[in-house]
Order: structure tokens, then sequence, then C-alpha cells
């Protein structure tokens, strides 16, 4: 707990977006928060904002995710500070190009954050929350993952290793106190998308999301125990049907012998 007695949470990525949004839903239900972004002029002029409004304290932390120090002074604050209840993994852009086109080094950035830094700002949480026993982490993917996009292949692929790594990451946390849910957007409107050199204005505004109806949803799917959030899908067991399909490809990818197809035949 925060000395307020309330729950703390960290949200990375805080100062806009989606990690803004769940900064105000959070305060709003009875957090203290820990906010964590590179710019400290918008972490301040949040925290000015929210304790303005709630009965709540916030917590700036300015850091790069993308560089050692920054990602080393987090991780230790959630390991070593007081006590995180929920983490908001939320930091992360879109490098985009094709395959023997990219920018390697945008690249190489958009990994250390979308990838390694999750990574270990998960582990960190868990290593506090296990001895705990208790706390709450949100990991946020992207609709990308069940896509095959041209020029896309980069950012596709870390949304997927965060959907993996986070289903992992439940399957251990079973039988714990500790929720870890995934969260997977669409297109949501915020300046994600001019970063990353797109234009909202390409997408049917009825594909278009906002971030605070995104984090509401989210928050409600914790509420529902549901560990798989995908806002916009009407009908839960669609991710199911999902589920089942690839049990039934993982019974067969590991056997003695090659399929039928594969054998030669004189």
């Amino acid at each position: 707990m925060s000395a307020s007695s309330r729950p703390l949470a960290l949200v990375t990525g805080a100062s806009s977006g989606i990690g803004t949004a769940y900064v105000r839903h959070l305060a709003s239900t009875g957090y203290d928060i820990l906010a964590v972004a590179r710019r400290r002029e918008a972490l301040e002029a949040l925290k000015s904002e929210i304790e303005a409004t709630h009965r709540t304290t916030v917590e700036v932390l300015p850091a790069d995710l993308e560089l050692d120090e920054g990602l080393s002074r987090v991780a230790e604050r959630l390991r070593q500070g007081s006590f995180v209840a929920m983490l908001v993994n939320n930091a992360g852009f879109a490098a985009r190009g094709r395959i023997g086109e990219m920018d390697l080094a945008a690249f190489d950035r958009m990994i250390r954050l979308n990838v390694i830094a999750l990574a270990h700002l998960t582990d960190a949480a868990m290593a506090r929350m296990r001895v705990e026993n208790r706390g709450t982490i949100i990991q946020i993917s992207s609709g990308t993952m069940f896509m095959q996009l041209p020029g896309n292949s980069a950012y596709g692929a870390s949304k997927n290793f965060v959907t993996g790594f986070t289903r992992t990451l439940q399957a251990e946390a079973e039988g714990t106190g500790i929720r870890v849910q995934l969260l997977v957007p669409g297109v949501i409107a915020t300046d994600f998308h001019r970063v990353a050199g797109n234009d909202l204005s390409r997408f049917p505004p009825e594909r278009v999301m906002s971030a605070d109806d995104l984090v509401t949803a989210s928050l409600r799917a914790l509420e529902l125990g549901e560990p798989v959030c995908i806002p916009s899908v009407p009908d839960i067991t669609d991710w199911d049907a999902y589920v089942a399909a690839e049990q039934r490809l993982s019974a067969n990818a590991s056997r003695d012998k090659p399929a039928a197809r594969y054998h030669v035949t004189s």
C-alpha cells in the first residue's frame, strides 16, 4: 500500500493517450498513482490535474524505458519501494517498414520498449507480488497480433511477444492472488498513430475507439474476471474458439513421424 493506505498503481506511458486514460480512471476509483513517462513537464501537469480533482496522490517518475538507466530505475522502484498493487504496462510505439527496408535503429528502440522493458518491469512486479500474494498486471497487446500486414511485421511481432509472454504469465499466476490481464486494443484515437507515421482519418469512424472507452472496458473485464479483454469483440467465445484451435494444433505439433501427406510414395 502507499503511505495514504490507498492501493498504488504504476502506469507506464502515463503522459498521453491510453496511459493518461488509465491514470484518470484509476485515480477516480481509489488508487494512488505512480506515473512513468519520459516527459517530466507532462507528468507534472497530469499530477496537478489529478490531485486537484481526486483525493489521491500522484508520484511522478520521469524515465526513458528505452535506456538501461531509466528501465533499471523503474524496475528497482517496483522491487524495493512501497508496494505497487497494479502495474499497467502501457508504454510502447510502432516502428513500421517492410522487411529489407526497415529503419533498424527505430526497430531496436521499439524492441527495447515494447519487449525488453515490458518483460523487465513484469518480472520486477511479479517478484514483489508473489511475496505479497496479491496484485494486478495489465499488459497491452494489439489487434495486429491477429494480422499479417505488410510493413507491420516488426510491430506485430513485438505485440505477439506481449501476448505469448502474458498468456504464459497467466498460467504461472494460477492459484495465487495475482491477476494478469491481456488487453488487445484495436485502433484507438490517440497520438500513437501520428507518431508512427499513420493517419487516423484513414480508418472508418466505426473502427476507431476512444482511449476512455478502452480503459473502461479493461477495468470492467477485471471485475468480470476475464483474463483476456478484446473490447470491441461482442462474443468472448470467439476467443475461446481461437484457444481451442491452438490446442488442437498443439496436440499434434510434436510427433515421432511426419504427417501422412509428407510421406514419399512410389
